[in-house]
């Protein structure tokens, strides 16, 4: 479970009664899926002809462009998940991550769900022994891509959910 039981309202639309703008909404999910286009070799290299991950990043960020409605990106982010269902280690977490990048269109606080995974996909792909290190390598590579528009927030997110995050956001 990626998401707090108590909404944070900055990361709601206002539309929904949050504080978050559409515009800074699409920044989370172009980030979200950069977070995970950033792994996604990882699954493609075990199933390289399984296109569900790959479709999912790419409906993000047709979500964002407004070529697919809300419930055409969350379906192809649920497809990428069941993508990962039979995989263990780097390869499905990185098929979670495309996954959560293509639901932020419908929540945007599934952007750290995208990032978590593709950091544990990270840790999992590194040799015995490098994965925290790994992780922490992969982190700093996420924060670099932050849009300047969203980055306290995302970085504040990330302080708050870092425990229900499997504390991966400690870097």
């Amino acid at each position: 479970m990626i998401l707090p039981k108590v909404r944070d309202p900055r990361l709601t639309t206002i539309r929904r009664g949050g504080t978050l703008t559409d515009a800074d909404h699409h920044l989370l999910a172009l980030w979200a899926a950069a977070c995970a286009e950033h792994v996604l070799h990882l699954f493609e290299a075990v199933r390289p002809e399984d296109p569900r991950p790959r479709t999912a990043i790419e409906h993000a960020r047709a979500w964002v462009r407004g070529e697919v409605p809300m419930m055409v990106a969350r379906a192809a982010g649920g497809h990428a998940m069941g993508a990962a269902r039979d995989l263990r280690g780097a390869a499905r977490h990185a098929a979670y991550a495309a996954g959560q990048a293509a639901v932020v269109a419908h929540v945007a606080a599934h952007d750290l769900g995208a990032a978590a995974y593709a950091i544990k996909a990270a840790r999992a792909a590194a040799p015995a022994g490098e994965g925290e290190a790994a992780g922490r390598v992969e982190c700093r590579w996420q924060r670099e891509q932050l849009p300047a528009a969203v980055r306290e927030l995302v970085l504040d997110d990330q302080r708050v959910r870092n425990e229900i995050c499997w504390s991966v956001f400690d870097c």
